[in-house]
């Protein structure tokens, strides 16, 4: 069996060294030179190497710093039963949001786009409404503590809340977020679904959520029922795959 390429064995050790803490993160990785000297081989080969890693998203090069170790935030976890804790009644301001990242209302910004738009075939479908319904089109970036942690993209039905405080953009952040919209609009959910898959994210979502090469997205679709009538859409729920841990749990 032939040997691995030269850059491979490279990125296998400092990942080892990454991974049990012998290279902590934020430490500079060696420079260039020794790396060379180390391993015997060229520039373009330990160049290969970091090119790896950075693709992984175990390291960064910072302009006049070198190539560091990644430095990832501790993963937040984030349970279903987060829409249960913020459908009750609200001693301070707070939505699932600010539950799961643990911040005060004060800690919490919103960034929104609000648009009117008309349903496509798979927003249709998701709403068993037909296609060109009228919707109420809302793209969120939630900041904590300045940092952004998410993207959602959200729908709800124009007829619904065209011409209600819902449909503007001045009155978010709203206490309860979602739920306590719909709950105010006569129509408190009683199911919500939500379908999750991972990808790597689009220019847009990693300039946005400061990613770095290497670092995929889970995107979650979201679909809050009334009874029987899938009253929002969201499509989709955007988040860093290394920041966050999804809890489900199922009583049997």
């Amino acid at each position: 069996m032939p040997d691995r390429p030269a850059y491979l064995r490279i990125a296998d050790t400092l990942r080892e060294g990454i991974r049990d803490g012998s290279l902590p993160q934020g430490t500079r990785l060696p420079t260039m030179v020794e790396l060379c000297s180390s391993h015997g081989v060229s520039e373009i080969v330990v160049r290969q190497a970091v090119a790896l890693l950075r693709q992984e998203g175990l390291v960064e090069t910072r302009r006049g710093g070198g190539t560091v170790v990644r430095v990832v935030p501790p993963a937040r976890r984030v349970a279903m039963d987060r829409y249960r804790a913020v459908a009750r009644p609200l001693a301070v301001p707070e939505t699932a949001f600010t539950r799961d990242q643990r911040i005060t209302w004060e800690e919490y910004r919103l960034d929104k786009e609000f648009s009117r738009v008309r349903a496509d075939a798979e927003l249709g479908a998701l709403f068993e409404l037909p296609t060109g319904t009228e919707l109420l089109r809302r793209r969120f970036v939630f900041h904590a503590r300045d940092e952004p942690q998410q993207i959602s993209v959200n729908f709800l039905p124009w007829d619904l809340v065209g011409d209600t405080p819902v449909s503007d953009p001045a009155r978010e952040p709203w206490p309860g977020g979602t739920l306590a919209q719909l709950a105010y609009l006569g129509h408190p959910p009683t199911r919500v679904e939500e379908a999750v898959r991972s990808r790597m994210p689009t220019p847009e979502e990693a300039e946005t959520l400061r990613l770095t090469g290497g670092v995929p997205v889970l995107a979650i679709t979201r679909r809050m029922l009334s009874r029987a009538t899938v009253m929002e859409v969201c499509r989709d729920i955007v988040l860093p795959a290394d920041r966050v841990v999804l809890d489900y749990s199922i009583d049997l």
